[in-house]
């Protein structure tokens, strides 16, 4: 979407847009005169390809959560946090609150709660996908969050991850690790299509976010 509500994607693909370029002028000032065929030749690098990737991770998540959007939810896309570097992927206002959206493509792969120690050790809970430990993603969410609940004051703020394309089983999947929830779109749209006690102002609360947190 290209309205007020923000583009979802856009800073993404702008990120993949300025690296390819890079990469291919770099590529054609090392072949000379066989630049352009080397282009066509050399596969893109991979840190480049993920900008691309996440981009159409959050245009999925987003055309999801656009379809269910209306007078009582809200939606912003890719918004700047004041500040810093960071974006905001999605935010969602529902009657129940603000839900803060970190989007994420993981082709094939299945994310996972690994909870270790809780009787004599404290208890920690881990984000694995694919056995890799992604618990560092929770945390860039909790820090939106924080961001977000300082903007709206007392309304509750919820984190989510959404992954796109992941390998989720036929059934369950979805949870919730250090209190940011981890499904997928169609379950994200659910949950948030699901009859909430209204706690506060969607419009209101709208606002407020729209000018704390500009379209990046």
């Amino acid at each position: 979407m290209t309205d007020d509500n923000g583009a979802a994607g856009g800073s993404a693909r702008r990120e993949y847009e300025r690296r390819r370029a890079k990469d291919e002028a770099a590529t054609r000032a090392s072949w000379g005169k066989l630049g352009t065929i080397a282009v066509a030749l050399t596969p893109e690098r991979q840190s480049t390809r993920a900008w691309s990737s996440a981009a159409i991770g959050e245009e999925r998540v987003a055309a999801a959560v656009d379809a269910i959007a209306g007078q009582s939810i809200r939606v912003l896309h890719d918004r700047k946090i004041p500040r810093s570097k960071a974006n905001i992927d999605h935010l969602v206002v529902t009657p129940g609150g603000v839900w803060v959206i970190d989007s994420k493509r993981y082709h094939d792969r299945r994310p996972e709660l690994r909870v270790e120690g809780g009787i004599v050790r404290p208890r920690v809970e881990k984000l694995l996908v694919r056995g890799s430990d992604k618990t560092a993603l929770v945390e860039g969410v909790l820090k939106q969050v924080a961001h977000v609940q300082e903007a709206v004051g007392d309304v509750p703020v919820r984190g989510v991850l959404c992954f796109v394309d992941a390998d989720w089983p036929l059934v369950g999947g979805a949870f919730t690790v250090r209190g940011v929830e981890v499904l997928w779109p169609k379950k994200l749209v659910k949950v948030l299509s699901a009859p909430q006690e209204a706690v506060c102002d969607v419009a209101e609360t709208a606002e407020v976010l729209a000018v704390r947190f500009r379209a990046a």
